[in-house]
């Protein structure tokens, strides 16, 4: 019995030790700065002119015009308005009325030749060089 005081001032030891403890990770974990996102993928090397003969083979060109320039039903894609991740997963999974390219329709080179081809598309000309909007 002697030994009761003892104990008990040892467990209160450790737990104060264990409290602490918590309290010091918990707040190292509030203050740890955010893990960094992962790196966007890079587009694999894509086939410029074989990204053309898709984009009219699998009918791209309907609604997003000859150029991707954007037409009636789709709008402009190109050049280089999307990162290589969003179109890769836009061609798989759209949002709109566009169908899904499964990987069995397009395989992943099949697209990142599309996107080159996309990329590789002059710019548009400036608004304020138009000479029908020129002020």
């Amino acid at each position: 019995m002697r030994n009761l005081p003892r104990r008990r001032a040892h467990a209160s030891a450790c737990a104060l030790l264990a409290v602490t403890l918590t309290t010091i990770g918990i707040a190292q974990a509030q203050n740890a700065p955010a893990p960094k996102p992962a790196a966007p993928a890079a587009a694999p090397a894509g086939k410029i002119d074989n990204g053309g003969v898709l984009f009219k083979k699998v009918g791209c060109y309907q609604c997003h015009a000859n150029e991707a320039q954007g037409g009636l039903s789709g709008p402009r894609i190109g050049p280089a308005l999307f990162p290589w991740a969003r179109f890769l997963d836009y061609t798989r999974k759209p949002s709109g009325e566009m169908p899904p390219y499964s990987a069995k329709v397009l395989t992943d080179q099949d697209v990142a030749d599309i996107y080159a081809w996309v990329n590789a598309r002059p710019r548009p000309p400036a608004v304020n060089s138009l000479p029908q909007l020129a002020p």
